[in-house]
């Protein structure tokens, strides 16, 4: 049984919400690749973009 009642207007919002941190998620990667092809240290990197260095060495 649900607890709340479904609303079309909510699912849209936290489905727009959910695209624009992936889309932002995506930018930080984006920028990581960039930053990293430019010789720039992967502590520094993760400093900048808030990526964890894990996630920047498998760039």
């Amino acid at each position: 049984m649900l607890l709340t009642e479904w609303n079309m207007d909510d699912a849209l919002a936290v489905r727009y919400e959910e695209g624009v941190e992936d889309g932002f998620i995506q930018k930080q990667l984006e920028i990581a690749r960039n930053m990293k092809s430019g010789g720039v240290p992967e502590n520094q990197i993760a400093g900048y973009t808030g990526l964890p260095v894990g996630e920047i060495a498998k760039l």
